[in-house]
């Protein structure tokens, strides 16, 4: 007993690439220069939509809400990244590591409820454009909005929760970039096919069921899109519609990918990498994705550049 729960006093070591120490500047640089493209990218979408009135409808609503989502998903996992790529030491807390391991589920979690509310969204907008208004009023927005948050917290606890149960034997190298569930899980020192169905479970629940949500639902969108009339109606509705996709394809795709494949069985190498591409990589491309084929957001962002040369 004393020995499962050493690494409760230890804490533990995050591995990342120190297999390969000659890499670690390179990812260093890499990291930082994606966490700050993140941060700003983000932050622009959240202070546009809070400053601008014209992005006062329930797609910005839900888009904001990703922003704040994406900057507080790589908070919780990054900084630790480049504080252990940068020097010798390679440790986390074993409070650390457990906060670290709640909050990233949780937001992951959460990501993967709000893209099935902001795919209802669009489908609502493209598909019932006359009742759009009433039916995505102010008081639905902030029900799925918090139902997004609230289902991933309850994820969260429930699977990290079982997790940290499982003995550790005074296992402490977790190899991964960060503290995660399938990392965890490989710590152990029992069997864990438990562990591992009920991650497969909650995940495909949490993945695999919403991208097919989201997939159907667009087949739908596409039939609407292909209706419209006007060429520039078209155009608006596919560059927004396929902005969302882009972004889906590119979250669903990882998470499945890091989180469906058996916690033991899968490559050592191939998921942390994997893992470093959902916590780093989409949280910086989601603001590029959503923004640079986007109009209404280039005419705040010109607005807002607008009255702050009035003002100097």
């Amino acid at each position: 007993m004393e020995r499962a729960n050493s690494s409760s006093l230890e804490g533990f070591i995050l591995m990342g690439v120190s297999d390969h120490p000659q890499l670690e500047t390179i990812f260093f640089v890499g990291i930082l220069f994606s966490y700050l493209l993140t941060l700003f990218g983000n932050s622009a979408i959240i202070l546009l939509f809070n400053l601008d009135a014209r992005l006062h409808t329930p797609m910005y609503f839900f888009l904001s809400n990703l922003s704040s989502l994406d900057l507080a998903f790589t908070t919780s996992s990054v900084p630790q990244m480049l504080t252990n790529l940068w020097g010798a030491d390679k440790t986390i807390s074993y409070g650390g590591c457990v906060t670290q391991l709640y909050v990233f589920l949780w937001l992951g979690a959460t990501e993967c409820i709000l893209l099935v509310v902001m795919a209802f969204d669009r489908f609502v907008a493209v598909c019932r454009p006359l009742h759009y208004t009433t039916i995505m009023n102010p008081r639905l927005c902030w029900l799925l909005a918090a139902i997004a948050w609230l289902g991933g917290l309850g994820n969260s606890v429930v699977q990290s929760t079982f997790t940290l149960q499982l003995p550790l034997c005074g296992h402490r190298r977790v190899d991964s970039f960060l503290c995660e569930v399938p990392a965890m899980i490989k710590l152990a020192c029992v069997d864990t096919s438990l562990n591992e169905a009920v991650l497969n479970s909650v995940c495909t629940f949490f993945t695999a069921v919403p991208l097919s949500v989201i997939l159907i639902s667009y087949c739908y969108i596409a039939q609407a899109v292909l209706k419209i009339r006007s060429a520039d109606g078209r155009r608006k509705a596919f560059n927004t519609c396929l902005s969302h996709l882009v972004v889906v394809l590119l979250f669903y795709g990882s998470a499945i990918y890091g989180y469906l494949l058996p916690a033991k069985t899968s490559k050592q190498d191939q998921g942390k990498f994997i893992s470093l591409f959902y916590s780093v990589v989409t949280p910086m491309v989601n603001p590029l994705i959503y923004t640079l084929r986007n109009k209404e957001v280039k005419g705040a962002l010109r607005r807002l550049l607008g009255k702050g040369r009035e003002v100097s």
